[in-house]
């Protein structure tokens, strides 16, 4: 299940492309399929291993796109910290961080480090949920989002375009997504999000069979209900091409005083 839309990221073979919070790696694997050079972060050792893995079979299956020169695309999954990312300056063409800063503290700081690794002229993407959405699983569960690691803050689009402004980013074309997962949670969180019944059980089911076979009913019926309560708000920014390898100046003095 993928939020991202690649296209609209630019993504090219060849590219090196970094995936922030990568958790079990479905955007990762995606990158590399398409002949990116990838590099995957999480801080979870699980998760890192998980990903590891997969894209390991991946390029045994062969599966992954050869870049333009014919070589193989390359692969990295690291454990790290979105606030201090283990990468020079300028190093990277595109960063991925799906469903990720909505966990953190510190999102400008996280911001201001996908600023700092980004090329010149590179573009990122993040998506988070979607306020309206969201607001609604908060209101039916705490346990959703107050725990150890959980949700701590609700976007909404125009505060996530000051905060990837005010690090020197410039935001662009955005959209939003699986609509059809977000009966889903709202109906996971009435229940108890620990808990199960008949009903949540019928409508995973319905999600893996849309996962699965992709069909043209609910493929459609997502497209349409996407811009009305999609459960994910995706962004997309690009570096300048004259910027330098780090945040601005004035970014730069509000995080040391922070």
């Amino acid at each position: 299940m993928l939020t991202v839309d690649y296209d609209l990221l630019d993504l090219r073979p060849g590219m090196r492309v970094l995936d922030l919070g990568c958790g079990e790696g479905r955007h990762a694997f995606e990158a590399y399929r398409r002949g990116a050079d990838v590099v995957a972060v999480d801080w979870g050792a699980s998760e890192v291993e998980t990903t590891k893995r997969w894209l390991g079979a991946i390029a045994e299956a062969g599966e992954a796109w050869a870049k333009p020169d014919g070589t193989p695309a390359r692969f990295e999954v690291v454990r790290g910290d979105l606030l201090h990312l283990p990468f020079p300056d300028a190093s990277v063409d595109r960063v991925m961080a799906s469903e990720v800063l909505e966990h953190i503290p510190d999102d400008v700081t996280a911001m201001a480090e996908i600023f700092r690794v980004l090329k010149p002229g590179g573009r990122m993407v993040i998506t988070v949920p979607r306020y309206g959405p969201e607001r609604i699983c908060w209101a039916l569960s705490d346990e959703y989002h107050a725990n150890e690691g959980g949700h701590i803050r609700i976007y909404r689009g125009s505060e996530l375009r000051e905060r990837l402004t005010s690090v020197g980013l410039v935001p662009g074309s955005t959209h939003h997504a699986h609509s059809l997962h977000a009966p889903f949670w709202w109906l996971k969180c009435a229940v108890g999000v620990e808990k199960d019944n008949a009903a949540v059980r019928a409508y995973h089911r319905l999600l893996v069979w849309d996962l699965m076979h992709r069909p043209w009913l609910t493929r459609t019926a997502e497209k349409l209900l996407d811009p009305v309560f999609g459960k994910s708000f995706v962004i997309y920014a690009d570096k300048p091409a004259t910027a330098a390898g780090a945040a601005p100046a004035e970014v730069e003095q509000a995080l040391a005083v922070g």
